[in-house]
């Protein structure tokens, strides 16, 4: 069943890419000019950067790279940066380059705990009420963390629920980071949807997060598309399965309709340990999502196959994260 128009054919006479002004912490592909102006503009999508557990400064400059060769998208990346410009995901309380999101088609969200300032927090809520399509990673169920006395408090748990369908609850155990997966990751039973387009079971190295069961539930009409199982869980040996079961929705699809009246599409996935997007059913499931909420027709085919190489850390806190890396390095 076709959601939406296919993307036109037509390719645009070339693409060089630019770095953004001096101090901008992103890059992203050059307008088009003359002849190339008078096509169909091509999407934009807006990567949002800033956590520090995932190596999501890595996942994501290798998902916007296949997007932007399949797609032939204007992909902005947005890191968390130390004064120098140099990618620090420790960095809490900033991510350059915001004020790309002001003429996004699309916004991937992947941060975990950020306390921005208001300025910067502001490309982020101004998007979510535009009515414009949504994507987000794992973290982003606490994308946020304020300090409970502030009034920006509501994004640390109401604002990634009615955003994405939940917020930070608890998950089922480390147990040996990135040296097995630990959920076993199946499609929801009787469930036909455009992203799971090329989409099969397979094993992530992410532990599942608790979602829905016990006390809580996936909020708005969000959907579930797959199902994770954990293979080892901390709850199962405390005995609190009845609380938080081994079996819980790992992605969803929602929709978001916030003060300003406007319905946003929204792609989520708990999924994203680095390891798990060298599976190419995890990018395949990623960018499929992408193409989803940006209203377009899901291939039947795509070519998921790395820009260049994907040779990501594992996950961690602390000085585990690649050291030097510049933004202007991290898109093809």
């Amino acid at each position: 069943m076709k959601y939406a128009t296919s993307i036109k054919s037509a390719i645009l006479a070339s693409v060089c890419l630019v770095a953004c002004l001096p101090g901008m912490g992103c890059r992203q592909a050059a307008e088009p000019t003359g002849q190339a102006a008078e096509t169909e503009k091509k999407p934009h999508v807006v990567f949002v950067i800033g956590d520090e557990e995932y190596r999501s400064e890595e996942s994501m400059p290798m998902l916007a790279g296949i997007l932007k060769r399949e797609l032939d998208a204007e992909v902005t990346l947005c890191f968390s940066v130390d004064s120098s410009g140099v990618i620090d995901p420790n960095r809490l309380d900033h991510i350059q380059g915001l004020a790309a999101l002001d003429s996004a088609d699309l916004m991937v969200l992947f941060t975990r705990f950020r306390a921005l300032p208001e300025a910067e927090l502001a490309h982020i809520t101004r998007f979510a009420e535009s009515g414009k399509p949504m994507v987000g990673f794992r973290t982003a169920t606490h994308a946020f963390l304020y300090p409970d006395s502030t009034e920006n408090a509501r994004m640390n748990n109401a604002w990634p629920a009615r955003v994405f369908g939940q917020q930070w609850i608890t998950h089922h155990g480390h147990f040996e980071d990135g040296n097995d997966p630990l959920t076993a990751v199946t499609l929801a039973e009787g469930v036909e949807h455009p992203i799971l387009t090329d989409v099969n079971a397979f094993q992530a190295y992410s532990w599942l997060y608790h979602v829905d069961g016990g006390d809580w539930e996936l909020q708005g009409d969000a959907a579930p598309l797959l199902i994770g199982r954990s293979l080892r869980s901390k709850h199962e040996m405390d005995g609190r399965l009845d609380e938080f079961p081994l079996v819980n929705p790992v992605a969803w699809t929602k929709s978001y309709k916030g003060e300003s009246g406007k319905t946003s599409r929204v792609f989520f996935t708990t999924l994203g340990h680095p390891y798990d997007f060298r599976n190419p059913n995890m990018r395949r499931l990623a960018l499929n999502g992408i193409y989803w909420a940006l209203g377009l027709e899901v291939p039947e085919d795509m070519d998921v196959s790395y820009t260049q190489p994907y040779q990501p850390n594992n996950s961690g806190f602390g000085e585990v994260y690649k050291k030097g890396l510049l933004p202007e390095g991290q898109l093809p």
